[in-house]
């Protein structure tokens, strides 16, 4: 990776370029019948930069062909339908690239630590993620998971950082500190999520999130050598252009 600082920050505006034509080449190429699309799933402790990261990675895409969706706690509506449901109403569509801040990793972590599931279902959900992520594969959903790996004291201090400033406490919640004394519970859940569902369909990449360039230096990295994996062309005209030039040079 880069030696420093100021090396991520050219490096990552670099790859930034890069992104933002293959995304266009996805997006243009959907229209041609091209269904392939990629989903970006974000996973971390609070702070550890789930959303920087769709400021800082995302930032340079066209809108038109991005799908960003952050799960928030589950609704009245969503708990009554199985934990995929709401999951599955916002994929990506045919040359989209979507972007999950949490995702249905919710329901095997947050469920776990706070024990809002009894065990023996738990078990059943990995099960039903990888079955999902391998039908998302196999229908053309490329899927890059990110583990956004903070530390104990990184953590302390970005909340801090939050209770600092008036304009970002709409940020903080005292929730958070009581997530934070559950820190061990935490990883353990992300240990048995990474070791269960990391499969050849949708492997985990654990991204150290301490320096925050780092951060978006590698995910900007994975996601380059997945769309160029994916190599989308943009779609020969369906028309003749040289008589669609010639007409709109005759016109008055």
């Amino acid at each position: 990776g880069p030696a420093d600082k100021s090396a991520g920050l050219a490096a990552t505006a670099r790859l930034a370029e890069r992104l933002a034509g293959l995304q266009d080449r996805l997006y243009a190429a959907s229209t041609a019948g091209d269904t392939r699309r990629l989903l970006l799933v974000l996973q971390g402790m609070d702070t550890s930069g789930k959303g920087g990261t769709v400021k800082h990675v995302i930032g340079h895409f066209n809108p038109a062909g991005c799908r960003v969706r952050a799960f928030k706690t589950p609704t009245a509506e969503e708990l009554s339908h199985p934990f995929l449901w709401r999951i599955r109403r916002a994929l990506p569509e045919p040359g989209e690239i979507g972007i999950f801040d949490r995702s249905h990793y919710e329901d095997v972590l947050i469920t776990r630590v706070r024990e809002l599931v009894p065990r023996r279902d738990l078990g059943r959900r990995y099960d039903e993620i990888n079955l999902f992520e391998q039908s998302l594969a196999d229908t053309g959903t490329t899927v890059v998971k990110v583990f956004l790996h903070i530390g104990y004291e990184e953590q302390r201090a970005r909340l801090l950082a939050r209770l600092d400033n008036p304009d970002k406490h709409w940020k903080f919640s005292p929730a958070d500190i009581d997530d934070r004394a559950l820190w061990p519970a935490y990883r353990k859940a992300y240990e048995l999520a990474l070791e269960r569902c990391s499969t050849d369909a949708a492997p985990w990449y654990l991204v150290p999130a301490d320096r925050k360039w780092y951060r978006n230096w590698a995910i900007s990295t994975l996601l380059l050598e997945h769309l160029e994996a994916l190599d989308p062309v943009y779609p020969k005209a369906g028309f003749d252009v040289a008589e669609a030039r010639d007409k709109l040079l005759k016109m008055p």
